[in-house]
């Protein structure tokens, strides 16, 4: 007897969506040894998604929530319009069913739609599975440039 594979769906994030966005950031975070680094409120969120400043992508297996991505148009100097994958988690129960690359798809895909020139997002040198999983879909992964911060 063969079973089916799992309904996946993605789709694009509505207002409802945001506590569990902001619960999956959390998640993220503690999942990159940061766990209190997330100094945004749900507030936040939700006044940032109402003004178009981020968009993202919902995953759902048989009708539940398990991914997302969150979004945001910018400009680069150098290259033009540029959508930044600002973060991007799939519960990891649900890991190994194909949702990440859905999810990533249906990013570049809007990346596409919108004119963009490039994306751009950025990983951890030590989370080895996302590295793979970038460079497997033809990433380039920059090691030269370093980040600069400025916290208010």
């Amino acid at each position: 007897m063969q079973t089916s594979a799992p309904k996946i769906r993605i789709r694009p994030a509505q207002y409802d969506d945001i506590p569990f966005i902001y619960s999956m950031v959390k998640a993220l975070a503690a999942y990159e040894k940061e766990p209190d680094a997330v100094l945004s409120d749900i507030t936040e969120y939700y006044a940032a998604f109402e003004s178009g400043l981020i968009q993202g992508h919902i995953a759902e297996m048989e009708g539940e929530k398990v991914g997302m991505t969150v979004f945001y148009r910018t400009f680069s100097t150098w290259k033009g319009v540029t959508l930044y994958l600002e973060d991007f988690y799939v519960i990891p129960e649900y890991r190994q069913h194909g949702i990440g690359q859905q999810l990533f798809d249906a990013f570049v895909d809007t990346a596409r739609q919108m004119g963009c020139r490039q994306t751009k997002w950025q990983v951890l040198d030590w989370n080895e599975p996302a590295l793979r999983f970038y460079e497997k879909n033809g990433a380039v992964i920059e090691k030269e440039w370093w980040n600069g911060k400025i916290y208010f």
